[in-house]
């Protein structure tokens, strides 16, 4: 989010709604941390909290460029969760 205009917002929000339009359940940054104002680590502490209860990761596009989602892609992996690239996920959850 750090560096990208709008904190990447938009960008976060669309890929939230698309996923849930196909049938996951979706813990999105952006709306974890809505306010624009809030410090860095204010926002990793948030995000990091809500990782730990997830399942897998969806790392949007540049994400290798955000010190904030090499941590959250650092943890994920330790914790043994399942990592995608977003842009890869393309079937909806089975049911």
């Amino acid at each position: 989010m750090t560096g990208h205009p709008h904190l990447n917002f938009p960008a976060f929000h669309a890929e939230a709604a698309r996923l849930r339009a196909l049938g996951y359940e979706v813990i999105n940054p952006a709306e974890l941390n809505a306010d624009p104002s809030a410090g860095w680590l204010e926002c990793m502490r948030v995000d990091i909290k809500h990782l730990v209860d997830c399942d897998a990761i969806a790392m949007l596009e540049g994400w290798q460029n955000s010190r904030g989602a090499q941590l959250e892609y650092t943890i994920a992996l330790t914790l043994g969760h399942t990592v995608f690239r977003a842009v890869d996920i393309v079937d909806g959850v089975a049911v």
